[in-house]
């Protein structure tokens, strides 16, 4: 039946997604929101934590991107399944073993494999449901995923604060025990530690996921799968596979520049009162999650992809624009620009279902998990290119040169890409 028939905006498939780019985003961004506080915890002054926590950032982004290929491939040639659990797993451990690290060497291993076991997680989910649901409600159903999987941020803020809460809210023995936890410095771990189990726990819910019909169809043919050659051997498809990375650079530069190291602009803004980074994110996240909800239905009613993605990118100017002045500012200003920031690039799930419209069946996995960790592990040149320059000129005009470089890219990028709405997906590259 699901060969033939597509499942609906709510069945298992695209819940259990969802709770797996949930999972995925916990983990994703717990480190920028405990960074100070575990990277403090090892022994680093404040010096090397904005060094090492820039450099840890780094490898975990390098491993998104080696994962990336390691978990696309894969996904065409053995099942976008087998992806899913494979990924969940190896994260899950990455997780665990994170809880028990003692110095900035085991911590960048840990998050060198945690990120290559998260590159698989959003790809083979979108491409899982991308097959599944009808073409008219397709943008609509990566929404939901994307909307809800992206909570995970705001889930990563409230357990890396439960044990302040527990210390003012909780009874006698879980004020005494939160209160020795947090003295002894380890709180955090259990955040990773908790991570790790709520993989465990997607893990055994998906058991009840099937396979998509696509995939199961195009397995009996003889067609290459996976193949990464394909992407090199004709230029119309080099370029809509480079087009399709380069059109998702805002989002991180938001994310992992100006979000992840607020605390630090906000300094340089003359912002009096200390801004907190896990705040900003989690603050920004819920509105990411709003906006990636929206874009699919603004984008079914404008029968477009790229109008609505080039909508979010004028709304992704103004609330540059904003960050960048607000000097002698107040930090509640600056947690409502980057809720603005976060609802502005709240496109992420409209750019994954894009890339996933533009290849054949045989490659999409390929394509939708290299992609966007393609744009994650971007963030590298970014805080390269954005270091380079803050060597040669001030901190905050170094940012802003960086993030005019990324829009002037991205733009360019939309304009340059065909619309790829309605597209009927079952077929595949020869």
């Amino acid at each position: 039946m699901t060969d033939k028939k597509a499942i609906g905006l709510l069945s298992v498939p695209v819940i259990v997604a969802a709770l797996g780019y949930f999972v995925d985003i916990y983990d994703l961004l717990l480190f920028s929101i405990i960074r100070i506080k575990s990277l403090r915890s090892i022994g680093l002054d404040e010096h090397m934590v904005e060094l090492n926590g820039m450099h840890i950032i780094s490898i975990q982004m390098g491993g998104l991107l080696l994962g990336g290929f390691i978990w696309g491939i894969l996904g065409d040639k053995k099942g976008r399944l087998s992806v899913l659990f494979g990924s969940i797993l190896l994260y899950s451990l990455a997780n665990i073993a994170n809880g028990f690290v003692h110095t900035v060497f085991q911590y960048e291993v840990a998050r060198f494999i945690a990120g290559i076991g998260l590159a698989g997680e959003l790809g083979a989910g979108v491409t899982l449901v991308s097959e599944l649901v009808s073409k008219e409600k397709r943008g609509i159903a990566t929404s939901i995923v994307a909307g809800v999987g992206l909570t995970g941020a705001i889930a990563a803020y409230a357990v890396a604060h439960s044990f302040e809460w527990m210390q003012r809210f909780g009874g006698p023995l879980l004020v005494n025990w939160a209160t020795a936890v947090i003295k002894d410095g380890n709180d955090w771990r259990y955040c990773y530690f908790l991570g790790g189990i709520l993989g465990f726990l997607l893990l055994i819910m998906r058991v009840s996921v099937f396979e998509s019909g696509m995939y199961k169809h195009m397995q009996m043919d003889n067609n290459r799968k996976g193949n990464l050659g394909m992407f090199f051997e004709k230029k119309y498809r080099m370029k809509k596979y480079i087009l399709a990375m380069l059109i998702g650079l805002p989002c991180w530069y938001v994310i992992g520049i100006l979000l992840t190291f607020s605390k630090e602009f906000g300094e340089h803004f003359g912002i009096k009162e200390p801004i907190d980074s896990g705040k900003a994110v989690m603050y920004a996240y819920i509105f990411i999650s709003i906006g990636d909800l929206l874009i699919g239905f603004i984008s079914n009613y404008w029968k477009s992809r790229k109008k609505a993605l080039m909508f979010y990118y004028v709304l992704t100017v103004i609330g540059i624009i904003a960050y960048f002045t607000q000097k002698n500012g107040t930090a509640t200003f600056m947690y409502v620009v980057c809720m603005f920031l976060g609802f502005a690039t709240g496109f992420w799930a409209l750019f994954v279902t894009m890339a996933a419209e533009h290849f054949g069946t045989n490659l999409r996995a390929t394509v939708t998990t290299t992609v966007p960790n393609m744009v994650r592990g971007s963030l590298i040149p970014m805080l390269f290119f954005f270091d380079l320059l803050a060597k040669h000129l001030d901190y905050l005009t170094s940012a802003i040169i960086t993030g005019v470089v990324v829009m002037i890219i991205s733009i360019i990028a939309v304009a340059m890409t065909e619309e790829t709405f309605g597209k009927d997906l079952n077929y595949v590259e020869e």
